[in-house]
């Protein structure tokens, strides 16, 4: 028998092996200054590639003056209590309404965290004889939530529709067996990569299979589909999409989430959503801040359009000049290089110190190693001048990256870390 915290101790994890090096400022920065495309970062200027406010929402006067209202009138606290017992409201009932009927959905319910909120939706659905198919690259939350089934899943390849039919075979046999359903898993849009789910092609496979479809669409609720409804409107699957989860934590710039369905299935869910029943209902400063958000999610869509020009701008520039930004089908924009995780660090470190960029940078495990993923985030916000001196930046480190320039400058902290 050994002491539980000696495993902590001797082995600090693939990333927290880092900590010394890292923390403070490739892990754990602090931007301040208003959200917005240009912040300070140590002191410095810097453009921010890194604020998931893709409609630039955050500091709009409008918007801060209704958070700053509702605070005022309500504080933070109320309402107090779990939604059940007497956290509830017309403001909150109002809300989800307006989120269902703007999402195509006969009805919606409000969740505190899309993170949290995910992983009970996947827990109030299922039962230990039904079977969970997903993506193999589904975000952590869809992990997290699969990992609480007492069930059989399965994974099937990303984006891959043969991959997830050979799975759905499998699924379909073993429910034959257990007496119960298949539900399966995929996003909207996949954080990282930025491609879309290939929703239009799970939805196919439901002429051959039953089963029901949940998706994670956190990163195309709002900057997708004609009116903003997401990746099942731009993909013309919404009413083939039997439950839909978003957050308010990309487009709406705010907290909190929500789920929705047909009714029936939302009433279920209100009595089932653990995270919720024994949670503390959503403050009334976020749900009246969201119903402003999303009124002018419906009626400003200036507000997407400016999004997609500095979207385009900024991925067409970056394929102009020979970078490598994978197949993103959305605002999501990955550029892939080649290196070290020491390496990585430098590369960074010059980004932000004699660049003024700050974007985020993404190494192993999250992704293959000797890959290095600088994610960038347009949004609403950046202007022709952010790009243009992006675009300048990024020709620069990749000059220095492959020269070695950043390997010579990596070399000591590779050797502290065994790399």
């Amino acid at each position: 028998m050994r002491d539980l915290f000696d495993r902590i101790i001797e082995n600090k994890g693939p990333l927290g092996k880092w900590a010394s090096q890292a923390e403070g400022y490739f892990v754990f920065p602090k931007l301040e200054g208003p959200i917005s495309n240009r912040m300070k970062f140590q002191g410095k200027d810097v453009i921010t590639w890194s604020i998931n406010d893709y409609l630039g929402l955050a500091n709009l006067p409008e918007i801060k003056k209704v958070d700053g209202e509702a605070a005022m009138e309500h504080g933070a606290a109320y309402p107090m209590g779990a939604r059940m017992m007497s956290g509830h409201t017309d403001y909150h009932e109002q809300l989800q309404n307006e989120l269902a009927e703007f999402v195509k959905k006969e009805a919606s319910y409000l969740l505190n965290f899309g993170y949290q909120g995910f992983m009970s939706v996947i827990d109030a659905l299922v039962s230990k004889d039904d079977i969970i198919v997903y993506d193999v690259d589904c975000h952590a939350c869809i992990i997290d939530g699969v990992r609480l089934h007492m069930g059989k899943r399965f994974t099937f390849k990303h984006n891959d529709p043969d991959s997830l039919e050979k799975n759905l075979e499998r699924a379909t046999k073993l429910a034959n067996e257990t007496g119960g359903g298949i539900l399966v898993i995929s996003e909207g849009v996949f954080g990282m990569r930025g491609e879309q789910g290939i929703l239009k092609e799970i939805v196919a496979l439901k002429k051959k299979f039953l089963f029901r479809l949940l998706v994670d669409d956190a990163h195309g609720f709002g900057t997708l589909g004609k009116t903003g409804a997401g990746a099942g409107e731009e993909q013309g699957v919404q009413d083939d999409i039997d439950v839909y989860l978003a957050t308010f934590a990309k487009s709406m710039a705010g907290i909190g989430a929500f789920v929705a369905a047909d009714k029936e299935i939302i009433e279920y869910l209100k009595y089932n959503l653990r995270s919720q029943m024994f949670a503390k209902s959503l403050p009334m400063v976020y749900v009246k801040g969201a119903l402003k958000r999303l009124d002018m999610l419906r009626t400003m869509p200036e507000l997407k359009a400016k999004l997609w020009e500095n979207v385009n701008a900024l991925q067409n520039g970056l394929k102009e000049r020979g970078f490598d930004i994978g197949t993103t089908t959305s605002c999501v924009t990955p550029v892939y290089l080649n290196g070290s995780i020491p390496e990585a660090m430098a590369l960074v470190k010059d980004l932000r110190e004699n660049h003024g960029i700050f974007c985020s940078i993404v190494v192993y495990p999250v992704i293959p190693k000797g890959l290095i993923l600088l994610r960038l985030i347009p949004t609403a916000t950046h202007t022709m001048k952010d790009i243009e001196e992006t675009l300048d930046a990024f020709s620069s480190i990749r000059e220095r990256l492959e020269n070695g320039t950043y390997k010579r400058l990596s070399a000591a902290v590779a050797a502290a870390m065994g790399e």
